[in-house]
């Protein structure tokens, strides 16, 4: 078995894998994944395994910012993880995933996110669960009664508005701290700005995508930093009550829709988890926001199989960290209960599960320092 980059060439070979995986592809929808994935091949993004010149195994590196705390950073979203029926159980997926470890090491990525079909090959390659996509049902009438407190000017967008879609979200989660929340490139923006039946709507500080998916109220993403901007959206969402019963969304779990609503009684809220690893562990640290007042550090030593680990100083100050390499006892993790912790699982949860041990004196330290409530609003 060898690891080689797709090609154009691999391009159908790719696609038969992912049907036999995931199933039927619609040819509308493979149409619009070769758009997607054939300018990024160059970018060393899509990985393989091959018996020779067979296609056997692939996955996808796509480039995404991602926020924690606040601060954004690169980050390696893993996709398309197939392997071909006959070669399941032979170890091709481990080998395939500790090769898009390396790969996403190599592109300068120091933290990972996956949505898994299963978890064991992904646990045993260090990946954790973290976090969820929380999805809500709530009635479109509610919506429509939410009122914005003042003035906010909507129109529509498309395509040539990429650019000023990122540096919204690059604002508004900045300024509500958020922890998870991904943003795609612009090229892939454009696309998605681009489709026919979704309805897209922006104002200063905030947009909205949604769609009609049968008698219902699909929103795909919904971000605003201000709460008249939000009020806004939300309602502009709910004027649709008149037909539809209800709209269904991504929401944080402590969204402010959920506060604007009039009433609120029983709720419909569905999670699709997602795992999380951290690929280098001084850098992660390094690019990560903290509580500004936090003002103290912690030794942490991480056992990594595939990229040998280390103990290292976290300093926390002024909103950030630094990582300083050094030989002394305290808190040891295995990479899967470092990432855990880095998403905001208390170190509680970690000993109990067995994913920590060692000193205790630094757990408080480390809990305040990492809190989080990680989400994501879309599914990769």
């Amino acid at each position: 078995m060898e690891i080689r980059d797709i090609t154009p060439d691999d391009l159908d070979d790719v696609l038969d894998l992912r049907k036999r995986a995931f199933g039927p592809i619609s040819a509308a929808d493979a149409e619009w994944w070769r758009q997607a994935v054939t300018p990024v091949l160059g970018q060393r993004r899509y990985v393989g395994v091959f018996d020779g010149t067979r296609l056997v195994a692939s996955a996808r590196l796509r480039r995404f910012i991602q926020w924690w705390h606040g601060r954004p950073q690169p980050m390696s979203g893993i996709a398309g993880v197939a392997v071909s029926p006959e070669e399941r159980g032979r170890g091709v997926g481990t080998l395939l995933m500790r090769a898009v470890v390396e790969r996403a090491r190599e592109l300068g990525d120091a933290v990972s996110v996956l949505y898994p079909a299963t978890t064991p090959i992904y646990r045993s390659v260090g990946y954790e669960h973290a976090g969820a996509k929380h999805t809500v049902t709530l009635p479109a009438e509610a919506l429509r009664r939410i009122r914005p407190s003042g003035q906010v000017k909507l129109r529509r967008m498309g395509p040539g508005d990429a650019a000023e879609v990122v540096s919204v979200l690059h604002r508004a989660h900045a300024a509500a701290r958020s922890s998870g929340p991904v943003s795609w490139d612009e090229d892939t923006w454009k696309l998605w700005l681009g489709r026919e039946d979704d309805f897209l709507y922006l104002a200063d500080d905030g947009y909205v995508v949604y769609r009609w998916k049968d008698a219902n109220i699909e929103v795909d993403s919904l971000v605003a930093a201000s709460a008249e901007t939000a009020g806004a959206l939300w309602s502009l969402v709910g004027t649709a009550s008149s037909v539809a019963r209800d709209v269904i969304a991504p929401v944080a779990p402590d969204d402010p829709v959920l506060w604007l609503l009039r009433h609120r009684e029983k709720e419909q809220v569905t999670q699709v988890r997602w795992m999380f690893r951290v690929l280098d562990v001084a850098a992660a640290v390094e690019r990560r926001g903290y509580p500004a007042p936090l003002t103290r550090d912690a030794v942490v030593t991480v056992d990594d199989p595939l990229t040998g680990g280390g103990t290292w100083r976290l300093e926390f100050g002024a909103g950030s960290a630094a990582a300083t390499p050094v030989q002394e006892p305290g808190v040891t993790l295995s990479v899967n209960g470092f990432s855990a912790l880095y998403a905001g699982i208390p170190t509680a949860t970690l000993r109990m599960s067995g994913l920590m041990s060692g000193d205790d004196r630094y757990d408080e330290v480390l809990d305040t320092a990492f809190a989080a409530k990680p989400y994501m609003l879309e599914y990769f």
